[in-house]
């Protein structure tokens, strides 16, 4: 955990890639964010009463999501709740921010073309950035 904390401590922008899976964030990533985000390294440890100091604030994010459903159908119908809980809960809790995401939506059928064309897509989003 150290590295992984060593390489966020270095860097001023974060990306997350994961599948969304049983419509949540793979376990493996979740323990992996529990693991790093320490208090004493995320987040001050706190005491008297006090809210602990958010320690990864200058920081920002960008979270891409792939799934089998239509990225539309889980903004919408499903309101994108575990990557709104991910953005407030985790990120936002430990001051990494702004954060903002890419839903990549039918990638069982993106073919050849599609997955050119989104990683495109991705590689200028990664270009710019913050």
């Amino acid at each position: 955990m150290l590295a992984s904390q060593k390489a966020i401590a270095w860097a001023d922008h974060l990306v997350l890639f994961f599948p969304l899976w049983l419509g949540d964030m793979p376990a493996v990533l979740k323990g992996f964010l529990e693991q790093v985000a320490r208090p004493g390294f995320a987040l001050s440890k706190g005491g008297d009463g006090r809210l602990p100091a958010k320690l990864l604030t200058g920081r920002s994010a960008r979270v891409v999501v792939t799934m089998g459903m239509p990225a539309l159908i889980y903004r919408w119908y499903f309101r994108a709740h575990s990557v709104k809980a991910l953005e407030r809960n985790i990120l936002g809790f430990v001051g990494i921010a702004p954060v903002r995401e890419t839903l990549i939506g039918g990638v069982d059928g993106l073919g050849e073309a599609g997955v050119r064309t989104w990683c495109g897509k991705l590689n200028k989003l990664g270009r710019r950035a913050h």
